[in-house]
């Protein structure tokens, strides 16, 4: 399976990635900022969706197209 960020580079597991836009995360009262750099992704079962872990968001999951390879 293969996992593309928003300008086409493939993700593997542990990439760092920047998000693309500002993100409201549902179940937090938090909104991710454009420029927001994730360290250490991890691939799911689905090709469009990445797990992560952000500063007191556990369990975070972003899709492929609003994150670009660091």
């Amino acid at each position: 399976m293969e996992v593309r960020d928003s300008a086409g580079n493939l993700l593997a597991d542990g990439d760092a990635v920047t998000l693309i836009k500002d993100l409201k995360v549902k179940g937090a009262d938090q909104t991710l900022k454009r420029g927001t750099v994730i360290r250490s992704i991890r691939l799911t079962g689905d090709p469009q969706e990445i797990d992560c872990r952000h500063e007191g968001i556990k369990g975070l999951v972003l899709r492929a197209e609003f994150v670009r390879k660091a």
